[in-house]
């Protein structure tokens, strides 16, 4: 019987392709989440490139969610009334725009953050843990 290419390992590239691609399918629907999250937090108003530095300061590895990604993301939820924003003149380069969480936000991060405890859980219950790491 002759192989098919299903039944040929994966070179490293196509490994890395996939691995990509599966990042990419997956942070989709979290950016969001995520970003509504960090608006909460805050307490205030926030720009994009403030946002950008709470997620570098919050990873412990490299930041899942690239810069370039958030800005379409604001601009989504902002259309969509989750988030308010405002744009401010800037001292130091191009006009800033602000965005801040709004009620119709708050109830979406409430919503959605039970959503994905709820898949999270349903994940876990088939991807096993990793193995602790042995020193």
């Amino acid at each position: 019987m002759t192989p098919t290419t299903a039944d040929l390992p994966l070179t490293a590239s196509e490994a890395e392709a996939l691995e990509r691609k599966f990042q990419r399918e997956l942070s989709a629907g979290l950016v969001a989440l995520v970003l509504l999250s960090i608006l909460e937090r805050a307490g205030t108003e926030l720009y994009g490139y403030q946002i950008a530095k709470q997620l570098q300061q919050d990873g412990d590895r490299v930041a899942l969610i690239k810069q370039g990604a958030l800005y379409p993301v604001l601009r989504t939820l902002s259309a969509n009334g989750l988030l308010g924003s405002r744009v401010e003149p800037s001292q130091s380069g191009p006009p800033r725009r602000y965005y801040q969480i709004t009620p119709a936000g708050r109830d979406a991060l409430t919503r959605w953050a039970g959503i994905w405890r709820d898949t999270r859980d349903f994940v876990d219950r088939f991807v096993p843990a990793p193995a602790p790491a042995h020193p």
